[in-house]
């Protein structure tokens, strides 16, 4: 028996929510309010119902209930509907760049619940641009909305999507212990694995200069998520380039390999075979400060070296892998 079927309609999500988490499992749980988010016929949870698919992975669902309110008779559903279709468009890259953005900046509304997913959109939209500029100038505008919003179901769930965005910004910015405070907190407020997946790794990332053990834990705990959860993408991400990274940052190169080109020059320079990385290396563009790293370190070049460097910390605004170049131009 679904949730809807038990529970009365003027319920709220976060009641039911409560409710279910101490009757089932989590995973029993989250299915049950599954359900009952696509078949209530409350305007109000038709809407906010999309933030619990979206936030938990329920993509085919959120599909379905984006269609069903921007069929509504309401305008805030239909508005609610056009929003969250950016968010899976985003999500799931499947969008033009300039289209988007101009879609957010014409989208006209004072709901500070949507004013705060379009945030998150842009955010998010960087993100997949590998432009970090804003990130801590986002961070204050969810600092002025999220007091703004009274439900405390959607509060709840954009701390979660605030502290997947602090994650990464204070990682870039070098800020490791609060990094780390915002990936145990992640872990301990979502089940949703693609999250926990992210976060384990963004966590093993911060041990990269300080713990070789502590970093490959996460990294295994990433990937033993993934598998469980067939995530391909993220087991193919991990165990092709993020593993072999930070086995070759460390010179703990015995019997790790990987199909990822520039991965592959990084373990041969460690291993002392530098003509190879090279050769390696000129097979492939060298189009990330990563690769100009790599094909520097390789060929002793400063100049290579200096433009890595650059490309972190001016391109990127990345203040924690810019390190890597400019540790390695101390060594010169």
């Amino acid at each position: 028996m679904v949730a809807g079927k038990i529970y009365s309609e003027m319920v709220s999500l976060i009641q039911l929510q409560d409710a279910l988490r101490q009757k089932y499992s989590e995973k029993m749980a989250a299915e049950q309010m599954r359900q009952f988010c696509l078949d209530s016929s409350s305007k109000d949870i038709q809407k906010k119902g999309m933030e619990f698919l979206f936030i938990n992975g329920y993509l085919h669902d959120l599909r379905t209930l984006i269609e069903k309110n921007k069929r509504s008779n309401d305008p805030s559903n239909r508005k609610w509907a056009e929003v969250y279709k950016i968010q899976l468009q985003i999500r799931e890259k499947d969008y033009k760049p300039i289209e988007v953005i101009e879609r957010i900046n014409q989208f006209e509304t004072n709901e500070p619940e949507l004013l705060c997913l379009l945030e998150f959109a842009k955010v998010n939209l960087q993100f997949n641009m590998h432009n970090y500029h804003d990130l801590g100038n986002a961070i204050c505008r969810y600092d002025e909305l999220l007091p703004q919003i009274n439900d405390y179901f959607l509060v709840e769930n954009f701390k979660i999507r605030y502290h997947i965005l602090t994650l990464t910004y204070t990682l870039m910015q070098n800020e490791i212990i609060m990094t780390r405070k915002h990936g145990y907190k992640l872990l301990n407020l979502t089940c949703n694995p693609e999250i926990q997946v992210s976060t384990h790794i963004k966590l093993g990332e911060s041990y990269t200069f300080d713990s070789y053990s502590q970093g490959m834990f996460h990294l295994k705990e990433a990937l033993k998520i993934a598998k469980e959860h067939n995530l391909t993408s993220q087991i193919e991400f991990i165990e092709q380039t993020k593993i072999p990274f930070l086995a070759a940052h460390s010179n703990k190169t015995d019997n790790i390999t990987t199909t990822d080109k520039s991965e592959q020059a990084h373990l041969e320079i460690m291993k002392g075979n530098h003509k190879k990385a090279i050769e390696i290396l000129e097979q492939i563009p060298i189009d990330t400060p990563f690769k100009k790293y790599y094909l520097g370190k390789a060929k002793r070049d400063k100049s290579l070296l200096l433009q890595s460097y650059k490309d972190f910390v001016y391109k990127r605004n990345d203040n924690f892998f810019c390190r890597l170049p400019l540790r390695e131009l101390k060594i010169l």
